[in-house]
C-alpha cells in the first residue's frame, strides 16, 4: 500500500504573494510627478524657445526636480505591477497588453525627457557663458519640452484608455473611475501639448486608483495561508 497522496504544493508561494499595501507605490509615484512637475512649471518658462537665463539662478530647483523622476519611475513600475496583479486572470489580453506597453512607452519617455533636462544643465555649468548663446541651448530645451509633453503624457493618456477599458471589463474598481480616466485621458490628449497644467490630471487619476486599490485591500479579509 502506497502512503498518503501528497497535497499539491500553490504555483504561488505565500511569501510571493502582492502586499496588501502594495497600492502605495501609486501614491508614492503621483507624490514624486507631481512634486517634479510643479518645480519645474515655477522654475522653468513655459515657452521652450524662450532664451535660458533662468539657468542661471534656479538651476539648482530644476536638478531637483529632474533627480525625484527615477524615483517616481520606480514607484511607477511597483504601481503597474500592482494593477497587472489586481485584473490576475479576467485582464483581457488586448488591452492588458497595450496598457502595460504604454505604461513603460511613458516611463521610458519620461526619463530621456529628464536625462536630456539634466544634460542641459550640467553643460551649461561647464560652458555657462557659451551656452547662453548657443542655438544647441534652444535645440535641448525644446527636445526636452516635446518628448515629455507631446510624447510621453500622450502614451500616458493611452495608458488611463485602456486600464479604464479594463476596469469597466474586469469590474476590479468602480465604473466612475474608468469615467473620469477616459475624461482625463481626452483632455491629456488635447492639452498637454499646450497647457502645462494639464499634466497634473495624470498622476492625481493615478493616486484615485491606488487609493482605491490600497483601502478595498485593507478591508478585503487576507487568504489563510496553506499548509507548507
Amino acid at each position: 500500500m502506497g502512503g498518503p497522496t501528497p497535497v499539491p504544493r500553490p504555483l504561488v508561494d505565500n511569501a510571493l504573494r502582492t502586499p496588501r499595501a502594495a497600492g502605495i507605490a501609486g501614491i508614492v509615484f503621483s507624490t514624486l510627478l507631481t512634486c517634479s512637475l510643479w518645480l519645474l512649471r515655477e522654475a522653468v518658462p513655459a515657452n521652450p524657445l524662450e532664451v535660458g537665463e533662468w539657468l542661471q539662478d534656479r538651476a539648482a530647483t530644476v536638478t531637483f526636480a529632474l533627480n525625484l523622476v527615477p524615483f517616481a519611475g520606480v514607484a511607477f513600475m511597483w504601481f503597474l505591477g500592482v494593477l497587472r496583479d489586481r485584473l490576475g486572470a479576467r485582464e483581457d489580453k488586448f488591452f492588458a497588453t497595450v496598457s502595460l506597453g504604454s505604461g513603460l512607452m511613458f516611463l521610458g519617455m519620461m526619463f530621456v525627457a529628464a536625462a536630456a533636462g539634466g544634460g542641459l544643465i550640467r553643460t551649461y555649468r561647464a560652458t555657462p557663458n557659451f551656452m547662453l548663446d548657443n542655438p544647441a541651448l534652444t535645440f535641448a530645451r525644446s527636445f526636452s519640452y516635446d518628448v515629455m509633453h507631446v510624447y510621453a503624457f500622450k502614451m500616458a493618456a493611452v495608458f488611463m484608455i485602456t486600464t479604464s477599458t479594463l476596469v469597466i471589463r474586469t469590474r476590479v474598481a468602480p465604473r466612475w473611475i474608468a469615467l473620469l480616466g477616459y475624461a482625463a485621458a481626452g483632455f491629456l490628449l488635447i492639452g498637454s501639448g499646450f497647457l502645462d497644467w494639464a499634466l497634473f490630471v495624470f498622476p492625481l487619476w493615478v493616486v484615485l486608483v491606488s487609493l482605491y486599490i490600497l483601502i478595498d485591500n485593507l478591508r478585503t479579509p487576507q487568504p489563510a495561508a496553506a499548509d507548507q
